[in-house]
This record gives structure tokens, sequence and C-alpha cells, in this order.
């Protein structure tokens, strides 16, 4: 069981915490979006997923540092969403830092927050599956971790696929728009590979953080 014994409908106070400010930074995200349609499909559904996991969690406890790692995730992509990932202003916001151009340090042709946030479902997911596999269904640490990052790859390719048919009944700006590829013929393939690798990254430091 989580440390903090104190309960907020069912949930300890710091995991509900964490998704209240997860569902309200969807829901703040959508105000004066530069792309108001399209934002909404990015972000409204974070909003069924931070209820999924509340009701989750009443029945299967888990650690906080799983569900820090889920809302890590959701909160990369409400940033995402919020500007339809093809324009994420991120070089604004490193100038506006001080900090050295991403595009010229890292030598990116793109804007590449999708290709953060799909690394991040792989380095973020890869820990509460797992946790839950060994906590709730007794599976072995290596099987669960093993099951946690085939689990991203699987997701990753649905979600790619989820992707494509949903563009396919847009118009087509939209569809483009949505789709992200920035004239990528090979986006979904990189960002399927880019989420598996950080699924196995996740998975060998669980294995030698046990050991």
């Amino acid at each position: 069981m989580p440390n903090d014994r104190r309960l907020i409908g069912g949930v300890p106070v710091v995991q509900a915490s964490l998704l209240a400010i997860t569902a309200l930074a969807a829901l703040v995200s959508l105000i004066d979006a530069p792309y108001p349609q399209l934002a909404r499909l990015q972000n409204l559904p974070t909003l069924a997923i931070v209820a999924g996991l509340a009701l989750a969690l009443r029945r299967w406890a888990m650690p906080t540092s799983a569900v820090l790692c889920l809302c890590v995730f959701l909160w990369l992509h409400t940033l995402g969403g919020r500007y339809i990932y093809s324009f994420v202003p991120y070089e604004d916001w490193a100038h506006a830092l001080g900090l050295p151009s991403p595009a010229a340090a890292l030598g990116l042709q793109r804007n590449s927050w999708d290709r953060l946030v799909h690394l991040c479902f792989g380095l973020c997911w890869v820990h509460p599956i797992a946790t839950w596999l060994t906590r709730h269904k007794g599976l072995s640490a290596s099987l669960a971790t093993y099951i946690a990052v085939e689990f991203v790859f699987a997701g990753s390719a649905i979600y790619e696929i989820f992707e494509w048919l949903l563009t396919v009944f847009m118009a087509g700006p939209d569809a483009l728009a949505y789709n992200g590829q920035q004239g990528d013929v090979w986006d979904p393939q990189k960002d399927m590979a880019i989420a598996g690798l950080g699924a196995i990254v996740a998975g060998v430091f669980l294995r030698l953080k046990a050991r």
C-alpha cells in the first residue's frame, strides 16, 4: 500500500492531487488554443483516462511513483495536444529561458515534440504496468517487465492504426494537421520505434535496479 494513508475518494491524497492537476491541465490547455477543434480532439480524452485511473486506483492500490509516471506522460501529451504536436513552440521556450536551441543542438529537421512524447510513452508506462502485474496478478518481476515492454510496442501500433483510421474520416487539412507527419512518410514507424526504445530502456533500468 502507498505510505500516505489519507484518502480522497478512496485514492491516496497525493495521487488524487496528481490526477486532479492532470485533469485541470487538460481543461486549461483548451483556453485560447491555437487550433481549438483539434486541441479538443487531442486533450478531452485525457479526462476520461484520468477518471479511469481514479477508479482503478480505488480497486488496485499502486505506488505514487507509478501514478507520477502516468501523469508526467499525460502532462507532456497535454502540451502537445494544445499545439496539435506539430507546432509546439519549444524553440521559443528555450530562447525565453536563455537555453540553446533544441533543434540546433540535436540536429532536428522538424518539430519533434511527438517524438519526445512517444519516447516517454515507453519510459513512463513500463513501471506502472509491471508493478500492477506483480502486485495484483502475482507475476514474477521479470515476466511482468517483459509484458509491460510488449504492451508499449502493441499500444504504439494500435495508436498509429487508430490515428490513421481517424484521419480517414476527417477533412484534408484537418487530417494532415491531426496526423502530424510533417511530410515524413516513415513517421508512424519512427514513432513506434522510439516508444519501443523507451520501453526497453525502462525495462532494463527496472531489472538492474531490482538487482
